[in-house]
Parts: C-alpha cells; structure tokens; sequence
C-alpha cells in the first residue's frame, strides 16, 4: 500500500484544514497516510528568520489574510473553524501528547482530538485539556502520563524534527510520496494528481 508522510502541527491553522481531507483521500486512492507530529515552529526556527514572529508580516503570513483564507477554506470544506485560543502549555506538548498516545496506538485519534479542541471548539489548551485526553480517547491515564514525561518521548519528537529539516521540510503541513513534496493544505490537489499517477517532479529528498 502507498504510504504518504505527512508532518503536521497541532496549532497549525493549515495541517487541521489539510487534516480533514486525509480521510477521503485514503478512501479515494487506497493509500495511508503517516501522522508525524512536531512542534512546527522548532522546524521553522531552523531556517533562521521565523515570519510567524514578526508583527508586521506581510501577504501569506499577514495575521488577518490568514484568518480570512482559514475560514474560506474551512467553509469550502464544510468543517467548523475557531481561530486558535490561547496555547497555555508550551509549544511541544501538543505534539507530545499525540506522541504519547501513540503508544497505546492513538497517535491519529489524538491528533484528531487536538484539531476538534483547538479549531472546531475553540477551546484553550492548557494542563487540564492534555489531562483530560485520555479519557476521550479512551486509553490508560497512567500510561499516558507516564509516556508523556518520558525522556524518550522527547528523543522521539526531536527525531521527527531533524527527520522533516534532512527530507527539506521546512513548515507544515508537508506531504511527502516518492520522493516528492508537497507544502501545504493548497498543495493537496498535486499530492492527489500524484496519487492518481501523474510525472510530477521529485524534490531533493535524501532518505
């Protein structure tokens, strides 16, 4: 089976759009897409110059663009949309906790669960949103605690990020299939002519 990579953040206003076609994309095409969650502004923080960070950015990364274009999107898409509430955990928690839960085979359902609390509801994440989790997923909260504070968890999230940065990611949401890459929840319409056979271009991914 064609197995597609696909690096997402859970704060990600564009991996949460991208997120909600993976589904029918693996249906259309009888593919399967790999969850890899990373705490996407240590990726960015590696170019050197973080656009997110500056107050007068501009064109794509203009605040009120972004907010408008993430709502077009969702409305094309028919999924609910909340610009992201406060993030009261840092960064990589997020991407932890999915991470977390994976190991008692929740990776995607976590992922999920994150995308509903930040986007579809609105809701902040703090201590009390990773807390609850479990019992919305319906796995082991002490496992998960466990997993979650675990030094190998972090080994395994920060492996995740150097793996992005040597493929030539560079942001998220990015796809990769054979040796080709895709930025972006606009992109999606080349990652799905590609899964239909198309000779696009392969990117300067090193495996």
């Amino acid at each position: 089976m064609t197995t597609v990579d696909f690096y997402l953040g859970l704060g990600s206003r564009y991996s949460y759009l991208a997120a909600s076609q993976i589904d029918r994309l693996e249906a259309a095409h009888g593919c399967r897409f790999a969850w890899k969650p990373i705490a996407s502004g240590a990726l960015i923080d590696r170019r050197g110059d973080h656009p997110f960070r500056r107050k007068d950015g501009i064109g794509p990364y203009d605040w009120a663009y972004r907010e408008y274009d993430a709502r077009a999107w969702a409305a094309h898409y028919g999924i609910p949309f909340h610009e992201p509430a406060s993030f009261e955990v840092t960064a990589d928690v997020p991407a932890l906790a999915c991470l977390a839960a994976e190991r008692q085979g929740a990776l995607v359902p976590c992922c999920r669960a994150l995308f509903t609390t930040i986007f579809a509801e609105g809701a902040a994440i703090d201590e009390a949103a990773i807390a609850a989790l479990p019992a919305r997923l319906g796995i082991d909260l002490a496992a998960f605690r466990r997993d979650l504070a675990s030094p190998a968890t972090r080994v395994r999230h920060a492996a995740l990020i150097d793996e992005a940065q040597a493929r030539g990611a560079f942001g998220v949401p990015t796809f990769f299939l054979d040796g080709r890459m895709f930025w972006g929840n606009d992109r999606l319409p080349l990652l799905e002519a590609a899964l239909r056979g198309a000779e696009l271009p392969r990117w300067r991914e090193r495996e």
